[in-house]
């Protein structure tokens, strides 16, 4: 009797996990901007462009469904270009710091280039993670060229304790993972450093 409890139990949580795993979701990610920012004396003065350039392999997709076998199936797609999402997240936070932002006369340019953004349903028996990653290399250079500030941000953003491997708990990770990457970005006093760098 119990083993024929345990085995309807699994197969619920099985079918749980699953969702809808055939139908595609699209997802509209949303970041979040810091609290409490201060800012920069100096700012006002400096324009900076900000350009995001994917380089992920599969573009296509920010994540999977899974089955409650673990298997990948209906893809999971944003809404909106990612490096539109992370630019505009790069953008909000040097607004609130006192920069201007100006594409064509910039005095400072970030690039970033976008190799990983995706979130991946890890399966637990009843329950499960949806853990999403952002890998991305950022350089500042002057408008001449010279190179000021150079790094590699990575982040993580996870869902805890999921019991649909779908696109709603994919968006939360991936929001998560935003904001921790712009937080690390942010929080970097050599990077604001170089925005303020004399030309």
């Amino acid at each position: 009797m119990n083993m024929k409890i345990l085995a309807i139990t699994a197969c619920f949580a099985a079918f749980s996990l699953a969702g809808c795993a055939l139908t595609t979701d699209r997802i509209e990610l949303q970041y979040k901007q810091q609290h409490g920012v201060m800012q920069i004396p100096g700012a006002g003065n400096i324009s900076v462009a900000v350009k995001i350039s994917d380089l992920r392999q599969d573009k296509s997709k920010v994540s999977n469904k899974k089955n409650g076998y673990g298997m990948e199936m209906a893809p999971i797609l944003a809404t909106e270009d990612v490096t539109v999402t992370i630019q505009r997240a790069i953008e909000q936070e040097l607004k609130a710091r006192g920069f201007q932002l100006d594409a064509d006369a910039a005095r400072i340019q970030i690039a970033g280039d976008l190799a990983r953004f995706y979130s991946d349903h890890k399966m637990g028996f009843f329950s499960g993670d949806a853990i999403a990653d952002l890998n991305m290399s950022v350089t500042v250079k002057s408008k001449k060229g010279a190179q000021l500030y150079s790094r590699q941000v990575i982040a993580q953003g996870i869902e805890p304790n999921t019991q649909l491997a779908g696109g709603e708990n994919a968006r939360l990770a991936l929001n998560r993972a935003l904001e921790n990457g712009m937080k690390a970005l942010f929080e970097d006093q050599a990077f604001l450093a170089a925005l303020v760098t004399e030309p």
